[in-house]
């Protein structure tokens, strides 16, 4: 297969690959820049490890080929901290507790800050709806509904 030019900007920097059409944005990320924190869970869209931001706009990385973001800006889990400073629902999740095993948290912390930006985090049921798509083994539910709440309400 002929590889296709590919602009990408992860985390703010920008990228120009030579692509196999048929790679995932998940499998660019993880086998071509190696930015290992966003997880290859189930790999058919079900458990949202893979979870990215496309500007502000929550994806499933594994879903998605790369070459339809052309010119796209992508946060991974790697872009969301200020320097030393950890993003509020990083710290957010720390303070309530809201991972245990840890593989989940890349993806629940992407969707959770895609969430807010949504303005769908008005409640608690409201941040289950939400976030229902993003499954955690380890049942640290209550933690991660927390730790979103708190953010969404400036805290």
């Amino acid at each position: 297969m002929e590889l296709q030019p590919v602009a990408l900007t992860i985390n703010g920097q920008a990228y120009h690959l030579d692509l196999d059409p048929r790679m995932s944005l998940l499998d660019v990320l993880r086998e071509r820049l190696h930015l290992s924190g966003t997880k290859k869970g189930c790999n058919q869209g079900a458990c949202g490890a893979c979870t990215v931001l496309l500007g502000d706009r929550r994806i499933n990385a594994c879903l998605t080929l790369a070459i339809m973001h052309d010119g796209a800006a992508i946060t991974t889990i790697e872009g969301v901290a200020d320097g030393d400073g950890l993003h509020p629902l990083q710290a957010a999740f720390i303070a309530h507790d809201a991972f245990q095993c840890g593989y989940c948290t890349p993806g629940q912390i992407l969707s959770g800050i895609g969430c807010i930006a949504e303005g769908h985090a008005g409640s608690d049921d409201e941040v289950r709806a939400w976030m229902s798509g993003n499954v955690c083994r380890c049942g640290a539910y209550p933690g991660i509904v927390a730790a979103i709440a708190e953010v969404a309400k400036g805290g």
